[in-house]
């Protein structure tokens, strides 16, 4: 599997008042394309889209969220509400003098578009989300399957204050490196990317930035709740060994989005684009390129 392209640039940006670490590629004027990775990644998550996304024209930027790796990290709960983090794309798009951009999110990084898209849909071109639903969806099936409750047990226990944090950090993170290798294909993280993790989630107040995002989740989820139907062109790839969400999430997904389609990945779990590299790469630049001008 490929790893990410050279000569990357690496960019820092305003967010909504603090600085976020990204790396891009392609034209500078390029139509662009936010990357918005999850839990527990980095930009380096994307590592094999962003070359492929580069060459098709668009103009790549692959995001450290607020919280993870290289950008800042504030220390607040309340500061990773999804208000906040949905901010924090708009003001990226800002400063890199663009009105709108097309939105790729995995994980954490698609519940962060489909919020940006929900309620600032100027912004948002066209938007791609990987395993993970529509929160409208998501609070149904906690409401009426047992089974998706049992599966998103993790978030209870991060409510809690330092336990979370200091068992991730045991044995050298040997905890997380288990959850993305046990829950993945095998093969799907060598060695050389846990290295990489590790070093990202060594940074000072990263474990508990990223654990943050959870924790202002269940204290202020109402708001997220409150979110409407997606009238953002929008494709769902799914891959249907999702081992924390159900593969239904994705069908019901739909019902909360005017122009959507799915696509599932039968034999990929929760790291679709990490498995299925050269589909998911072929179905994200068939769909932006609908946009026009790609």
């Amino acid at each position: 599997m490929q790893g990410p392209p050279p000569n990357l640039e690496q960019l820092t940006l305003p967010g909504a008042g603090l600085r976020l670490n990204a790396v891009a590629a392609g034209p500078s004027q390029g139509p662009l394309v936010l990357l918005l990775h999850g839990f527990p990644e980095f930009w380096y998550g994307w590592r094999r889209q962003i070359g492929a996304l580069a060459a098709a024209g668009w103009r790549v930027v692959a995001l450290d969220q607020r919280g993870y790796n290289l950008s800042d990290k504030p220390r607040r709960v309340a500061d990773y509400h999804i208000d906040r983090l949905a901010a924090d794309v708009t003001a990226v798009i800002s400063a890199l003098g663009r009105e709108q951009a097309a939105l790729v999110g995995h994980d954490w990084g698609a519940a962060v578009a489909w919020h940006v898209a929900g309620t600032n849909p100027e912004r948002v071109s066209r938007l791609a989300i990987l395993n993970v639903p529509h929160p409208r969806a998501m609070a149904q099936a906690l409401r009426r399957q047992p089974s998706q409750m049992a599966r998103s047990w993790y978030i209870l226990f991060f409510q809690l204050p330092w336990l979370p944090e200091a068992l991730m950090r045991m044995g050298n993170f040997a905890g997380m490196a288990r959850a993305l290798t046990g829950s993945a294909l095998p093969g799907t993280f060598s060695a050389e990317d846990l290295a990489l993790y590790r070093e990202a989630w060594s940074q000072p107040g990263a474990l508990r930035g990223m654990v943050n995002w959870y924790r202002a989740a269940f204290r202020r989820g109402s708001q997220a709740l409150a979110l409407g139907r997606v009238a953002v062109p929008t494709l769902i790839l799914w891959g249907a060994r999702d081992r924390f969400l159900g593969r239904e999430l994705a069908k019901d997904s739909l019902s909360w989005c005017e122009r959507s389609r799915l696509v599932y990945f039968e034999d990929a779990t929760h790291w679709v684009q990490h498995e299925e590299t050269e589909q998911v790469n072929e179905a994200l630049i068939g769909f932006l390129g609908e946009e026009g001008g790609q």
